[in-house]
Protein backbone atom coordinates (compact mmCIF):
# COMPACT_ATOMS: atom_id res chain seq x y z
CA UNK A 1 0.00 0.00 0.00
CA UNK A 2 1.31 3.36 -1.14
CA UNK A 3 2.70 6.05 1.32
CA UNK A 4 0.02 8.80 -0.04
CA UNK A 5 -2.95 5.79 -0.31
CA UNK A 6 -1.89 5.01 3.33
CA UNK A 7 -2.15 8.27 4.86
CA UNK A 8 -5.59 8.91 2.35
CA UNK A 9 -7.31 6.21 4.15
CA UNK A 10 -6.47 7.21 7.81
CA UNK A 11 -7.34 10.84 7.09
CA UNK A 12 -10.93 9.10 5.75
CA UNK A 13 -11.14 6.97 9.19
CA UNK A 14 -10.51 9.69 11.16
CA UNK A 15 -13.15 11.93 9.36
CA UNK A 16 -15.51 8.99 9.92
CA UNK A 17 -15.20 8.90 13.64
CA UNK A 18 -15.34 12.83 14.02
CA UNK A 19 -18.72 12.97 11.76
CA UNK A 20 -19.95 9.19 11.31
CA UNK A 21 -22.27 8.11 8.71
CA UNK A 22 -23.22 4.57 7.60
CA UNK A 23 -22.51 6.00 4.02
CA UNK A 24 -18.44 6.88 5.58
CA UNK A 25 -18.51 3.70 7.00
CA UNK A 26 -19.59 1.82 4.75
CA UNK A 27 -16.99 3.68 2.01
CA UNK A 28 -13.82 3.28 4.77
CA UNK A 29 -15.01 -0.74 5.28
CA UNK A 30 -15.06 -1.09 1.35
CA UNK A 31 -11.31 0.42 1.23
CA UNK A 32 -10.18 -2.09 4.06
CA UNK A 33 -11.67 -4.84 2.44
CA UNK A 34 -9.78 -4.47 -1.04
CA UNK A 35 -6.18 -3.33 0.47
CA UNK A 36 -6.47 -6.36 2.89
CA UNK A 37 -7.64 -8.65 0.51
CA UNK A 38 -4.88 -7.45 -1.79
CA UNK A 39 -2.14 -8.04 1.02
CA UNK A 40 -3.08 -11.61 1.61
CA UNK A 41 -2.96 -12.44 -2.48
CA UNK A 42 0.61 -11.56 -2.20
CA UNK A 43 2.51 -14.60 -3.37
CA UNK A 44 4.84 -14.17 -0.40
CA UNK A 45 2.33 -13.73 1.44
CA UNK A 46 0.34 -16.90 0.43
CA UNK A 47 3.56 -19.22 0.31
CA UNK A 48 3.85 -18.27 4.13
CA UNK A 49 0.06 -19.30 5.08
CA UNK A 50 0.15 -22.88 2.87
CA UNK A 51 4.08 -23.60 4.94
CA UNK A 52 2.38 -22.92 8.38
CA UNK A 53 -0.78 -24.69 7.26
CA UNK A 54 0.86 -27.64 5.55
CA UNK A 55 3.89 -28.01 8.79
CA UNK A 56 0.74 -28.06 11.30
CA UNK A 57 -0.99 -30.91 9.02
CA UNK A 58 2.09 -32.94 9.34
CA UNK A 59 2.17 -32.55 13.15
CA UNK A 60 -1.64 -33.00 14.39
CA UNK A 61 -1.80 -32.90 18.12
CA UNK A 62 -5.26 -33.68 19.63
CA UNK A 63 -7.05 -31.82 22.00
CA UNK A 64 -5.32 -29.60 25.52
CA UNK A 65 -2.11 -31.39 23.67
CA UNK A 66 -1.36 -28.71 20.94
CA UNK A 67 2.00 -27.99 22.85
CA UNK A 68 3.86 -28.03 19.10
CA UNK A 69 0.97 -26.03 17.36
CA UNK A 70 1.14 -23.82 20.45
CA UNK A 71 4.60 -23.01 19.85
CA UNK A 72 4.35 -22.27 16.47
CA UNK A 73 1.71 -19.48 16.68
CA UNK A 74 3.72 -17.87 19.52
CA UNK A 75 7.08 -18.19 17.18
CA UNK A 76 5.16 -16.38 14.38
CA UNK A 77 3.64 -13.73 16.89
CA UNK A 78 6.91 -12.88 18.05
CA UNK A 79 8.12 -12.74 14.41
CA UNK A 80 5.34 -10.31 13.94
CA UNK A 81 5.71 -8.17 17.14
CA UNK A 82 2.07 -9.16 18.30
CA UNK A 83 2.02 -9.20 22.18
CA UNK A 84 0.01 -12.08 23.51
CA UNK A 85 -1.15 -14.40 27.00
CA UNK A 86 0.08 -17.83 27.12
CA UNK A 87 -1.19 -20.20 28.42
CA UNK A 88 -4.49 -20.16 28.47
CA UNK A 89 -6.42 -23.51 28.97
CA UNK A 90 -3.20 -25.17 28.58
CA UNK A 91 -2.40 -24.68 25.10
CA UNK A 92 -4.47 -21.50 24.10
CA UNK A 93 -3.05 -18.74 23.19
CA UNK A 94 -4.41 -14.73 22.85
CA UNK A 95 -2.67 -12.15 20.57
CA UNK A 96 -3.32 -8.23 20.73
CA UNK A 97 -3.20 -6.19 17.55
CA UNK A 98 -4.08 -2.68 17.31
CA UNK A 99 -4.33 0.42 19.56
CA UNK A 100 -4.26 -1.39 23.11
CA UNK A 101 -7.20 0.86 23.78
CA UNK A 102 -11.03 -0.10 23.28
CA UNK A 103 -12.98 -1.05 21.51
CA UNK A 104 -12.24 -5.16 21.68
CA UNK A 105 -13.54 -7.35 18.98
CA UNK A 106 -12.39 -10.90 19.00
CA UNK A 107 -11.69 -13.57 16.12
CA UNK A 108 -10.97 -17.02 16.88
CA UNK A 109 -9.36 -20.30 15.21
CA UNK A 110 -9.22 -23.76 17.04
CA UNK A 111 -5.99 -25.43 16.66
CA UNK A 112 -6.57 -30.00 17.88
CA UNK A 113 -6.80 -32.80 15.26
CA UNK A 114 -8.83 -35.39 15.50
CA UNK A 115 -7.72 -39.12 16.30
CA UNK A 116 -8.08 -40.96 12.83
CA UNK A 117 -5.64 -42.48 10.37
CA UNK A 118 -5.05 -40.44 7.29
CA UNK A 119 -5.61 -41.65 4.00
CA UNK A 120 -4.95 -38.89 1.47
CA UNK A 121 -1.33 -40.00 -0.13
CA UNK A 122 0.72 -36.46 -0.11
CA UNK A 123 3.63 -34.87 0.35
CA UNK A 124 2.58 -33.39 3.41
CA UNK A 125 0.47 -36.32 4.70
CA UNK A 126 0.08 -36.46 8.58
CA UNK A 127 4.03 -37.85 10.21
CA UNK A 128 1.71 -39.16 13.43
CA UNK A 129 0.11 -42.13 13.30
CA UNK A 130 -3.61 -42.14 14.44
CA UNK A 131 -3.41 -38.46 14.25
CA UNK A 132 -5.15 -36.29 11.52
CA UNK A 133 -6.23 -32.65 10.66
CA UNK A 134 -9.76 -33.78 9.36
CA UNK A 135 -11.11 -31.26 10.02
CA UNK A 136 -9.38 -28.08 8.55
CA UNK A 137 -8.72 -26.64 11.96
CA UNK A 138 -4.43 -26.43 10.66
CA UNK A 139 -5.97 -23.95 7.92
CA UNK A 140 -8.14 -22.05 10.22
CA UNK A 141 -4.68 -21.28 12.18
CA UNK A 142 -3.02 -20.27 9.04
CA UNK A 143 -5.78 -17.79 7.83
CA UNK A 144 -5.39 -16.33 11.75
CA UNK A 145 -2.45 -15.90 11.56
CA UNK A 146 -2.79 -14.49 7.87
CA UNK A 147 -5.34 -12.09 9.79
CA UNK A 148 -2.96 -11.31 12.01
CA UNK A 149 -0.07 -10.86 9.56
CA UNK A 150 -2.38 -8.13 7.36
CA UNK A 151 -3.65 -6.28 10.46
CA UNK A 152 -0.36 -5.79 12.25
CA UNK A 153 0.96 -4.31 9.07
CA UNK A 154 -2.17 -1.98 8.61
CA UNK A 155 -2.65 -1.79 12.93
CA UNK A 156 -2.81 1.94 12.00
CA UNK A 157 -6.12 1.44 10.19
CA UNK A 158 -7.45 -0.09 13.38
CA UNK A 159 -10.14 1.59 15.71
CA UNK A 160 -9.52 -0.47 18.79
CA UNK A 161 -7.64 -3.72 19.66
CA UNK A 162 -8.17 -7.03 17.80
CA UNK A 163 -7.69 -10.42 19.81
CA UNK A 164 -6.72 -13.38 18.31
CA UNK A 165 -8.18 -16.21 19.98
CA UNK A 166 -5.93 -19.67 19.03
CA UNK A 167 -8.02 -22.04 21.05
CA UNK A 168 -7.09 -25.67 22.24
CA UNK A 169 -9.87 -28.69 22.44
CA UNK A 170 -12.94 -27.59 20.21
CA UNK A 171 -13.44 -31.43 19.48
CA UNK A 172 -15.21 -32.79 22.14
CA UNK A 173 -13.00 -30.86 25.01
CA UNK A 174 -14.50 -27.85 25.88
CA UNK A 175 -11.76 -26.14 24.93
CA UNK A 176 -13.86 -22.69 24.15
CA UNK A 177 -15.61 -23.08 28.18
CA UNK A 178 -12.13 -23.21 29.36
CA UNK A 179 -11.24 -20.04 26.99
CA UNK A 180 -14.61 -18.15 28.56
CA UNK A 181 -13.92 -19.25 31.77
CA UNK A 182 -10.14 -17.96 32.01
CA UNK A 183 -11.57 -14.78 30.98
CA UNK A 184 -10.51 -14.04 27.06
CA UNK A 185 -13.82 -12.16 26.95
CA UNK A 186 -13.09 -9.80 29.02
CA UNK A 187 -14.97 -6.57 27.86
CA UNK A 188 -14.94 -8.05 24.17
CA UNK A 189 -17.65 -6.39 22.19
CA UNK A 190 -17.80 -9.51 19.57
CA UNK A 191 -15.93 -12.44 18.11
CA UNK A 192 -16.10 -13.88 14.88
CA UNK A 193 -15.57 -17.53 13.58
CA UNK A 194 -15.02 -19.56 10.84
CA UNK A 195 -15.06 -23.08 9.19
CA UNK A 196 -13.74 -24.35 6.49
CA UNK A 197 -16.33 -26.01 3.97
CA UNK A 198 -15.74 -28.45 1.40
CA UNK A 199 -19.01 -28.61 -0.12
CA UNK A 200 -19.20 -24.53 -1.03
CA UNK A 201 -16.58 -23.71 -3.63
CA UNK A 202 -13.89 -21.22 -3.00
CA UNK A 203 -14.94 -17.94 -3.33
CA UNK A 204 -18.17 -18.51 -1.37
CA UNK A 205 -19.16 -18.12 1.83
CA UNK A 206 -22.22 -19.21 3.78
CA UNK A 207 -23.89 -18.86 7.02
CA UNK A 208 -27.50 -17.28 8.69
CA UNK A 209 -29.06 -15.30 11.64
CA UNK A 210 -30.27 -17.35 14.35
CA UNK A 211 -29.46 -20.70 14.93
CA UNK A 212 -26.82 -22.25 12.88
CA UNK A 213 -25.43 -25.38 14.85
CA UNK A 214 -27.20 -27.75 16.90
CA UNK A 215 -26.56 -28.18 20.44
CA UNK A 216 -25.35 -32.05 21.36
CA UNK A 217 -24.64 -33.67 23.66
CA UNK A 218 -23.87 -37.59 24.71
CA UNK A 219 -24.70 -40.48 26.88
CA UNK A 220 -23.09 -43.58 27.92
CA UNK A 221 -25.72 -46.19 29.63
CA UNK A 222 -24.74 -49.72 31.28
CA UNK A 223 -27.85 -52.05 31.32
CA UNK A 224 -27.13 -55.01 34.24
CA UNK A 225 -28.63 -58.19 33.68
CA UNK A 226 -27.64 -62.08 34.66
CA UNK A 227 -25.52 -63.69 32.55
CA UNK A 228 -26.04 -67.36 31.91
CA UNK A 229 -25.91 -69.72 28.93
CA UNK A 230 -28.06 -68.90 25.76
CA UNK A 231 -29.77 -72.61 25.95
CA UNK A 232 -31.46 -71.67 29.12
CA UNK A 233 -32.90 -67.94 28.79
CA UNK A 234 -35.30 -68.86 31.19
CA UNK A 235 -32.18 -69.21 34.01
CA UNK A 236 -30.61 -65.47 32.69
CA UNK A 237 -31.87 -61.47 32.58
CA UNK A 238 -31.18 -60.92 28.84
CA UNK A 239 -29.44 -57.42 28.69
CA UNK A 240 -29.24 -57.69 24.94
CA UNK A 241 -32.67 -57.92 24.78
CA UNK A 242 -32.95 -54.85 27.13
CA UNK A 243 -30.80 -52.65 25.60
CA UNK A 244 -32.70 -53.23 21.91
CA UNK A 245 -35.82 -52.28 23.39
CA UNK A 246 -34.24 -48.99 24.73
CA UNK A 247 -32.65 -48.40 21.36
CA UNK A 248 -36.18 -48.52 19.74
CA UNK A 249 -37.84 -46.33 22.33
CA UNK A 250 -35.35 -43.59 21.92
CA UNK A 251 -36.28 -43.39 18.22
CA UNK A 252 -39.80 -42.49 19.63
CA UNK A 253 -38.51 -39.62 21.21
CA UNK A 254 -37.93 -37.49 17.63
CA UNK A 255 -40.61 -39.15 16.08
CA UNK A 256 -43.71 -39.25 18.39
CA UNK A 257 -42.67 -36.47 21.00
CA UNK A 258 -40.93 -33.76 19.37
CA UNK A 259 -42.70 -30.84 17.50
CA UNK A 260 -41.85 -32.07 13.68
CA UNK A 261 -40.94 -28.25 13.27
CA UNK A 262 -38.37 -28.64 15.87
CA UNK A 263 -35.71 -30.47 14.06
CA UNK A 264 -34.10 -32.78 17.04
CA UNK A 265 -31.90 -36.05 16.71
CA UNK A 266 -31.44 -39.01 19.03
CA UNK A 267 -28.46 -41.47 17.26
CA UNK A 268 -27.09 -45.00 19.30
CA UNK A 269 -24.13 -45.18 17.35
CA UNK A 270 -22.53 -47.51 20.21
CA UNK A 271 -23.18 -51.48 21.40
CA UNK A 272 -20.62 -53.54 23.30
CA UNK A 273 -22.24 -56.50 24.75
CA UNK A 274 -21.47 -60.52 24.79
CA UNK A 275 -18.39 -62.07 23.36
CA UNK A 276 -19.61 -65.70 22.37
CA UNK A 277 -22.43 -67.34 20.54
CA UNK A 278 -23.59 -69.25 23.48
CA UNK A 279 -23.21 -67.03 26.33
CA UNK A 280 -25.70 -64.48 27.42
CA UNK A 281 -23.42 -61.12 28.99
CA UNK A 282 -24.44 -59.72 32.15
CA UNK A 283 -24.26 -56.53 30.54
CA UNK A 284 -24.76 -54.60 27.44
CA UNK A 285 -23.21 -51.09 27.21
CA UNK A 286 -24.47 -48.42 24.97
CA UNK A 287 -24.04 -44.91 23.69
CA UNK A 288 -24.37 -41.83 21.34
CA UNK A 289 -25.37 -38.70 20.64
CA UNK A 290 -28.41 -36.19 20.83
CA UNK A 291 -29.20 -32.92 19.52
CA UNK A 292 -30.83 -30.10 19.06
CA UNK A 293 -31.77 -26.07 18.36
CA UNK A 294 -32.68 -24.89 21.72
CA UNK A 295 -31.81 -25.37 25.08
CA UNK A 296 -35.04 -26.05 26.29
CA UNK A 297 -35.34 -28.70 23.69
CA UNK A 298 -31.90 -30.17 24.19
CA UNK A 299 -32.83 -30.62 28.15
CA UNK A 300 -36.22 -31.94 27.46
CA UNK A 301 -34.12 -34.69 25.22
CA UNK A 302 -32.08 -35.19 27.58
CA UNK A 303 -34.84 -35.89 30.61
CA UNK A 304 -36.37 -38.25 28.60
CA UNK A 305 -33.58 -40.38 27.12
CA UNK A 306 -32.55 -40.73 30.47
CA UNK A 307 -35.74 -42.05 31.75
CA UNK A 308 -36.85 -44.70 29.09
CA UNK A 309 -33.57 -46.14 29.43
CA UNK A 310 -33.82 -46.30 32.97
CA UNK A 311 -37.58 -47.36 33.04
CA UNK A 312 -37.29 -49.73 29.88
CA UNK A 313 -34.20 -51.64 31.66
CA UNK A 314 -36.74 -52.24 34.65
CA UNK A 315 -39.28 -53.32 32.09
CA UNK A 316 -36.93 -56.31 31.23
CA UNK A 317 -36.33 -56.86 34.88
CA UNK A 318 -32.56 -55.28 34.36
CA UNK A 319 -31.03 -52.01 36.18
CA UNK A 320 -29.49 -49.32 34.25
CA UNK A 321 -27.27 -46.34 34.86
CA UNK A 322 -26.99 -43.43 32.07
CA UNK A 323 -23.65 -41.29 32.34
CA UNK A 324 -23.73 -37.69 30.40
CA UNK A 325 -20.01 -36.92 30.65
CA UNK A 326 -19.61 -39.83 28.66
CA UNK A 327 -15.91 -40.95 26.82
CA UNK A 328 -14.78 -37.58 28.70
CA UNK A 329 -16.64 -35.11 26.42
CA UNK A 330 -18.51 -31.89 27.56
CA UNK A 331 -21.85 -32.92 28.57
CA UNK A 332 -23.07 -30.44 26.24
CA UNK A 333 -22.40 -27.62 23.61
CA UNK A 334 -24.49 -24.94 23.16
CA UNK A 335 -26.41 -24.65 19.95
CA UNK A 336 -24.52 -22.00 17.84
CA UNK A 337 -26.40 -18.94 17.70
CA UNK A 338 -25.31 -16.41 15.34
CA UNK A 339 -26.29 -12.68 16.14
CA UNK A 340 -28.48 -10.69 14.24
CA UNK A 341 -26.25 -7.73 14.24
CA UNK A 342 -23.67 -9.09 13.17
CA UNK A 343 -25.47 -11.02 10.43
CA UNK A 344 -25.75 -7.81 8.62
CA UNK A 345 -22.16 -6.94 9.69
CA UNK A 346 -21.24 -10.13 7.62
CA UNK A 347 -23.36 -9.91 4.71
CA UNK A 348 -21.87 -6.70 4.08
CA UNK A 349 -18.19 -7.40 4.48
CA UNK A 350 -18.80 -10.56 3.04
CA UNK A 351 -20.14 -9.13 -0.14
CA UNK A 352 -17.23 -6.60 -0.71
CA UNK A 353 -14.96 -8.92 -0.19
CA UNK A 354 -16.85 -11.98 -2.75
CA UNK A 355 -19.11 -9.82 -4.29
CA UNK A 356 -23.02 -10.43 -2.77
CA UNK A 357 -23.98 -13.22 -5.71
CA UNK A 358 -21.03 -15.23 -3.12
CA UNK A 359 -22.62 -14.65 0.27
CA UNK A 360 -24.87 -17.68 0.72
CA UNK A 361 -27.68 -17.80 3.44
CA UNK A 362 -28.06 -21.74 4.37
CA UNK A 363 -30.59 -23.82 6.14
CA UNK A 364 -28.75 -25.01 9.67
CA UNK A 365 -27.06 -27.93 10.16
CA UNK A 366 -26.84 -30.64 12.84
CA UNK A 367 -23.70 -30.61 13.42
CA UNK A 368 -21.91 -28.78 16.74
CA UNK A 369 -19.72 -26.25 17.15
CA UNK A 370 -18.09 -24.70 20.79
CA UNK A 371 -18.25 -21.55 19.34
CA UNK A 372 -21.20 -21.48 21.09
CA UNK A 373 -19.55 -20.77 24.30
CA UNK A 374 -18.69 -17.79 23.38
CA UNK A 375 -22.06 -16.82 22.19
CA UNK A 376 -23.35 -17.65 25.12
CA UNK A 377 -21.29 -14.70 26.67
CA UNK A 378 -21.19 -11.98 24.06
CA UNK A 379 -22.25 -11.32 20.58
CA UNK A 380 -20.60 -14.02 18.42
CA UNK A 381 -20.57 -14.80 14.17
CA UNK A 382 -19.96 -17.79 12.94
CA UNK A 383 -19.57 -18.94 9.40
CA UNK A 384 -18.67 -21.26 6.91
CA UNK A 385 -15.76 -20.62 3.96
CA UNK A 386 -15.71 -22.51 1.10
CA UNK A 387 -12.73 -24.59 -0.03
CA UNK A 388 -13.80 -26.77 -3.25
CA UNK A 389 -11.80 -27.73 -5.76
CA UNK A 390 -13.80 -27.26 -8.50
CA UNK A 391 -11.61 -29.29 -10.72
CA UNK A 392 -10.96 -32.68 -8.57
CA UNK A 393 -14.84 -33.77 -8.31
CA UNK A 394 -16.98 -34.50 -5.30
CA UNK A 395 -14.37 -33.94 -2.00
CA UNK A 396 -14.68 -35.92 0.78
CA UNK A 397 -16.61 -34.42 3.73
CA UNK A 398 -14.54 -33.34 7.15
CA UNK A 399 -14.33 -35.64 9.85
CA UNK A 400 -13.08 -38.36 6.87
CA UNK A 401 -9.60 -39.83 6.47
CA UNK A 402 -9.79 -38.41 2.83
CA UNK A 403 -10.49 -34.57 3.92
CA UNK A 404 -8.40 -32.36 1.89
CA UNK A 405 -8.34 -28.41 2.20
CA UNK A 406 -7.99 -26.43 -1.15
CA UNK A 407 -5.30 -23.98 -0.15
CA UNK A 408 -6.05 -21.25 -2.57
CA UNK A 409 -9.14 -20.36 -0.10
CA UNK A 410 -6.34 -19.50 2.62
CA UNK A 411 -6.23 -15.59 1.43
CA UNK A 412 -10.15 -15.37 1.22
CA UNK A 413 -9.88 -16.37 4.97
CA UNK A 414 -7.72 -14.27 6.47
CA UNK A 415 -8.63 -11.46 4.35
CA UNK A 416 -12.55 -12.12 5.76
CA UNK A 417 -11.21 -12.58 9.14
CA UNK A 418 -9.31 -9.15 9.46
CA UNK A 419 -11.55 -7.05 7.53
CA UNK A 420 -14.71 -8.29 10.16
CA UNK A 421 -12.37 -7.46 13.27
CA UNK A 422 -11.11 -4.25 11.24
CA UNK A 423 -14.64 -3.32 9.91
CA UNK A 424 -16.46 -3.91 12.89
CA UNK A 425 -13.95 -1.95 15.37
CA UNK A 426 -14.89 0.81 12.95
CA UNK A 427 -18.75 0.62 13.13
CA UNK A 428 -18.45 0.61 16.83
CA UNK A 429 -16.13 3.41 17.20
CA UNK A 430 -19.36 5.36 15.19
CA UNK A 431 -21.71 4.58 17.43
CA UNK A 432 -20.17 5.25 20.91
CA UNK A 433 -16.97 7.05 22.38
CA UNK A 434 -13.10 5.72 23.75
CA UNK A 435 -13.84 7.04 27.41
CA UNK A 436 -16.80 5.10 28.40
CA UNK A 437 -15.03 1.52 27.87
CA UNK A 438 -12.78 -0.21 29.93
CA UNK A 439 -9.19 -1.17 29.25
CA UNK A 440 -8.82 -5.08 28.59
CA UNK A 441 -6.83 -6.67 31.90
CA UNK A 442 -4.86 -8.46 29.41
CA UNK A 443 -3.11 -5.21 28.23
Amino acid sequence: MGFFNRVFLILALLSVELTPSSADSSSSSREITSIFLNHAKKKEVFDWMVGIRRKIHENPELGYEEFETSKLVRAELDKMGIPYKYPIAVTGVVGFVGSGEPPFVAIRADMDALSMQEMVEWEHKSKIPGKMHACGHDGHVAMLLGAAKILQEHRELLQGTVLLVFQPAEEGGGGAKKMVEAGVLENVEAIFGLHVYPDLPTGQVASRSGPFLAGSGFFEAVINGKGGHAAIPQHSIDPILAASNVIVSLQHLVSREADPLDSQVVTVAKFKGGGAFNVIPDSVTIGGTFRAFSKESFMQLKQRIEEVITRQATVQRCNATVDFHAAGKEPFTPPTINDKGLHGHFQSVAANLFGSDNVKDMQPVMGSEDFSFYQEMIPGYFFFLGTKDETSGKPASVHSPYFKINEDALPYGAALDASLAAGYLLELQTRSTPSSRKHHDEL
